[in-house]
């Protein structure tokens, strides 16, 4: 009886083990701390409990939205990238099958065609469309999970792939071809001059970006943005320099680069240009765990064990490498980055892991599509894929922008 009078006077009443009226328990002893350590259970059930508590707590302080199915759950993600691998197909063939001239991609396949023909087809779809399609593919795929990188890491809805002058610097680069006469001799030629210049201005700005952004000491998302607005607006004045102080005959094949066009130069720098593209999303889809973190700010990544600097310096080395690659080779396509990234986080939620994958498919099925409207609206005129993207992509930034703002006055 006396026996079952000795328990807690916390439980006995109710109360938690800190005592009646909020007063802190007793500290545990010295030889209850030797008695915890000698029994291994005990100690990892104790890591355990204090491990799936952390979890809990972090999981009611994620501002993410899931998807209605759930959490991230890679037998989801798996079909969904297949349907989007399938609708991919889908739209590679029909960007081959259409186009000015009239050729249909079953024609390599038929031994009744003849020689001529088949000669005349393999040009037209081997020679110039099918590495077209691919650039926008790859390019496509680049923009959108450069933007979900942006978004996380700077914490704002409205960040694209540009927003940190990365454009600026690739077009300083390329501008500076036509300004010097670089780019003069064969199409293919100049393009390639004019992509390996863009691709350096926008490596140098990159560095110049954190040069300038760690003056503080820290990487801040604040810091970042005002950096990034300070070396665009600096860009675009030595741009508007140059074009006004030299011949301006010299920048027509520029021009339609600024407003974004697909035009490849063959298929090695297609090849180099996927595999740079390639690398620079395999680090974001390492990093899309952490991006979840980043999401959180700043102070809730670090009590976690995150350092934020250090994620966000990769994630954005590879984000804008990504950028680099594509602007080089495609000039500057907008909206692409911002739009894509939206539409799926509305269906699959918020999760980096998810994301970013469906993301890169979604981009590269929205932009062949777009230069594949491009190429045959006007036909025979080829419109600058640039236009297409951005008459779909001013509207969805207004309706953004409206929702955000109804979201902060209601809230």
């Amino acid at each position: 009886m006396v026996g079952s009078l000795e328990v807690d006077p916390g439980r006995q009443s109710g109360k938690s083990s800190r005592g009646r009226r909020g007063h802190a328990a007793p500290p545990r002893t010295q030889a209850a701390r030797r008695d915890r350590a000698s029994d291994p259970a005990s100690s990892r059930q104790h890591r355990r409990l204090r491990a799936a508590c952390w979890a809990g707590s972090a999981a009611r302080r994620m501002p993410l939205r899931e998807p209605a199915g759930g959490g991230f759950r890679p037998g989801r993600l798996a079909g969904i990238c297949a349907a989007l691998l399938g609708l991919l197909l889908l739209v590679l063939l029909a960007g081959l099958s259409v186009g000015a001239a009239p050729v249909r991609p079953w024609v390599l396949l038929s031994r009744a065609s003849n020689g001529e023909e088949a000669a005349r087809a393999r040009d037209i779809l081997l020679g110039l469309r099918l590495p077209r399609i691919l650039l926008a593919a790859v390019v496509g795929a680049a923009l959108s999970a450069a933007g979900v990188t942006f978004q996380a890491v700077l914490r704002n809805p409205l960040a694209d792939p540009y927003i940190l002058g990365v454009s600026g610097g690739a077009a300083l680069g390329a501008i500076l071809t036509a300004a010097f006469g670089a780019g003069d001799g064969t199409a293919s030629a100049a393009g390639l001059i004019r992509s390996l210049f863009a691709f350096g201005g926008a490596a140098g700005t990159l560095l110049l970006l954190f040069a300038l952004a760690r003056a503080s000491g820290r990487i801040s998302n604040t810091s970042l943005l005002l950096t990034g607005a300070v070396v665009n607006a600096f860009f675009s004045a030595l741009i508007l320099f140059i074009i006004t102080v030299v011949d301006y005959t010299r920048f027509q094949s520029v021009f339609f680069w600024l407003v974004g066009t697909i035009e490849p130069s063959g298929y090695g720098p297609l090849a180099a240009t996927a595999a740079c593209v390639a690398g620079s999303l395999l680090g974001l889809v390492l990093l899309s765990g952490r991006l979840n973190l980043l999401s959180l700010g700043d102070d809730e990544a670090r009590s976690l064990g995150v350092e934020p600097d250090s994620i966000k310096k990769l994630a954005i080395i590879a984000a804008s490498l990504a950028t680099a690659s594509a602007v080089s080779m495609s000039g500057l396509i907008g909206f692409v980055g911002l739009m894509v990234p939206h539409a799926t986080r509305a269906v699959l939620g918020s999760d980096h892991r998810s994301l970013l994958p469906a993301a890169a498919l979604g981009g590269a099925i929205f932009l062949v599509a777009a230069d594949t409207a491009a190429r045959t609206l006007l036909a025979p005129v080829e419109m600058p894929v640039g236009i297409i993207t951005a008459v779909c992509g001013g509207p969805f930034f207004l309706y953004l922008f409206q929702r955000r703002r109804a979201r902060e006055m209601g809230g």
